[in-house]
């Protein structure tokens, strides 16, 4: 497992180049380890490298290393589709949910999380480059989630969360971060803080436009063996 620990080493360094280029503080921007589908010694090796925050896609796969990971205090990301009959165990056993795209899920979270933990933190997931086939609302949505987010006291609106459409050409890659960077600027909202977006391939041109999150799953851990069918 020791190259994943170079791998880490390799992500913060890029990281580092780009906040430098950004002109943005040290350590402004936060690696979420992509795990899904990883064993959990490759967690742990991760863990021992130093990473805290893990994000998974599959709630079951999730839960069952929770628990072989007990004694290791990670910070747990869902950032995967959301069922609604998966809504109370997400409730119950994550830090932050990166994938709410729906109001209906962000009630189904609020009402599920218990009393005795604090805050779900949450990002909406927006559709930033109106693509069919990709979940997300629409820029033009989110005024609308101001208002809707302050009814659900268990929950922590935080940001945003986007995937777009690949491509090649870091200035193009640039284009629809800025908009997302924009459009949350301009509803003047200081808790809206979090911007979770990019990848392996495009993390220069997030940061470059504001990232505050990215999320990086194969430039650590390697090629992914997806199971048959997720869970």
């Amino acid at each position: 497992m020791n190259s994943i620990k170079q791998n880490l080493e390799s992500i913060h360094a890029r990281i580092h180049t780009v906040e430098l280029a950004a002109q943005r503080p040290t350590s402004s921007v936060r690696l979420v380890a992509v795990s899904k589908t990883q064993p959990v010694s490759a967690l742990v090796a991760a863990y021992q490298a130093g990473q805290r925050d893990f994000g998974e896609n599959y709630v079951q796969e999730a839960l069952e290393k929770q628990v072989q990971l007990d004694a290791y205090p990670m910070i747990w990301h869902f950032i995967g589709p959301i069922q609604s009959n998966k809504t109370k165990q997400i409730a119950l056993a994550f830090d932050w949910v990166h994938s709410v795209d729906r109001f209906k899920i962000a009630q189904r979270l609020n009402d599920q999380r218990p009393d005795g933990l604090p805050p779900l933190n949450i990002c909406v997931q927006v559709n930033i480059s109106r693509e069919a086939s990709k979940s997300g609302i629409m820029l033009e949505e989110l005024s609308d989630w101001v208002n809707m987010m302050q009814t659900l006291p268990r929950l922590r609106w935080r940001g945003v969360m986007a995937i777009p459409e690949p491509e090649h050409d870091l200035e193009k890659q640039r284009v629809p971060f800025r908009m997302l960077f924009e459009a949350i600027t301009a509803l003047k909202q200081p808790f809206l803080d979090t911007f979770s977006m990019g990848m392996s391939d495009d993390l220069e041109a997030a940061i470059l436009e504001g990232a505050t999150m990215v999320r990086i799953g194969t430039a650590i851990f390697g090629q992914r063996n997806y199971p048959v069918t997720p869970r």
